[in-house]
């Protein structure tokens, strides 16, 4: 088993991954909107392609659970996408004199993109469920995903500064040297630390594939996990391309406040992600299940309440207030789920863990582009009979609803009866 140490190690990988993304998510898409006047959608598009690439993530685990290894996986996945940021970032380069070229280089980047996340990040979370003990998962997410978030801030701030005065070859220049200290930090991250690992697990039963993931899904503890998964994150995503309209539309938010509004949400799932960690492991307080369900409960109250102050005019800071709460019960959520993950994949049939986390994350993924999407849909669409502030408040009452749904079905599948040190197990199913 990990020892902290090694949590750390792995916990670098996600930093990574976290550090490249970021370039093709914010830097990238700004420049395409702004200096090179590109329509929004496009950059929109791409991420959403880059999203659906990552369907392969079961794949990806299978082929890992194969393997016995998952370290060349997470490498090479993690050369796959400092490759495709540097074609993306190429590709900026040359709208402006070839568009057809460029825009056929930015989708084959953004699939690049999105095969790297879902070979490097499946394997690097199966590798954490096999290696971690149940009693250090909840801190061992937390850990994980806390370093994606300062690796995500870190490089945006860094990025920004050593790209200014902006020119394409320093632009081309930064880009290539993320790519490559993120792929020689993982390889250093991951190396030796499967050793004697491989050799405690039993060879599995040589299938393909498609068996493989048919097996996994005939699980009821998987396939329920699944369900799961993609209502809550749903749930989750939605917000996440109304909230600064909102902010705008109805309380009169700048652009500068607005995007401070959103920094305040993210500081709050960072301490909702940190609280988790401290109290279920440091303190062995509550289970993955309670911390699943308090973190969808508080998500919909937060979001009742948003949903309430635009319709009664309240000013701006009490916006401020409940959009931090969100964030809060957010990252309670969200690393509380994580952990469940990381506890349910080896349970069942033996070596799927990848196989599991390969389902999971694709159901993630759905429901990040499916959450976004459908949010600003009905926004625009509810806006055509009702007031701005009445038509953002119904998504968010949605959403709520959703949230509330998801606290319902961890309640109904998740076993409260051995989880109080990090073990979410789901009820044998008929």
């Amino acid at each position: 088993m990990l020892g902290w140490v090694g949590i750390l190690r792995l916990g670098l990988v996600q930093m990574c991954l976290g550090a490249v993304v970021v370039l093709t998510t914010s830097t990238l898409n700004r420049l395409m909107v702004v200096e090179y006047a590109l329509p929004a959608v496009l950059p929109g598009a791409l991420v959403a392609l880059h999203y659906g690439i990552q369907l392969s993530r079961p794949g990806w685990g299978f082929r890992s659970d194969r393997g016995g290894r998952r370290a060349p996986f997470v490498v090479g996945g993690m050369a796959a996408l400092g490759a495709g940021a540097w074609l993306a970032a190429l590709a900026v380069t040359l709208f402006d004199g070839a568009f057809a070229l460029a825009l056929a280089l930015s989708v084959a980047a953004y699939a690049l993109i999105g095969l790297g996340v879902g070979a490097s990040g499946t394997s690097l979370l199966a590798l954490l469920a096999t290696a971690t003990a149940p009693r250090r998962r909840a801190a061992a997410a937390t850990l994980t995903w806390l370093m994606m978030i300062a690796g995500i801030a870190l490089t945006a701030a860094g990025v920004g500064h050593l790209i200014e005065p902006f020119s394409e070859t320093r632009l081309l220049e930064v880009v290539a040297g993320v790519a490559l200290a993120a792929l020689a930090l993982s390889a250093l991250a991951v190396a030796g630390v499967e050793r004697g690992l491989a050799a405690a697990r039993p060879e599995p039963r040589p299938v393909g594939f498609r068996e493989g993931l048919a097996e996994v899904w005939a699980e009821p503890r998987a396939r329920r996990f699944t369900v799961f998964v993609f209502l809550s994150m749903t749930a989750y995503f939605m917000q996440e391309l109304i909230l600064e309209p909102y902010a705008g539309v109805v309380f009169g938010f700048s652009p500068g406040q607005s995007t401070r509004l959103a920094g305040a949400q993210n500081g709050g799932v960072f301490l909702g992600m940190l609280t988790v960690g401290v109290m279920a492991t440091g303190f062995r307080l509550g289970s993955l299940r309670a911390w699943v369900i308090a973190g969808c409960l508080g998500s919909a109250l937060a979001l009742f309440a948003v949903a309430g102050l635009g319709a009664a005019a309240s000013p701006a800071g009490a916006l401020t207030a409940a959009v931090v709460a969100l964030g809060l019960f957010n990252g309670m959520f969200a690393v509380a789920a994580i952990g469940s993950m990381m506890a349910l994949a080896g349970e069942g049939r033996e070596r799927r863990e990848g196989t599991r986390m390969g389902l999971w994350g694709a159901a993630q993924a759905i429901a990040a582009g499916f959450g976004g999407l459908c949010g600003a849909a009905l926004a625009d669409l509810f806006r055509q009979g009702l007031e701005p502030g009445a038509a953002f408040g119904l998504v968010f009452r949605i959403e709520a609803l959703l949230f509330v749904a998801a606290s319902v079905m961890a309640w109904r599948i998740m076993d409260a009866k051995n989880p109080a040190r990090g073990a979410a197990r789901l009820v044998p199913g008929e």
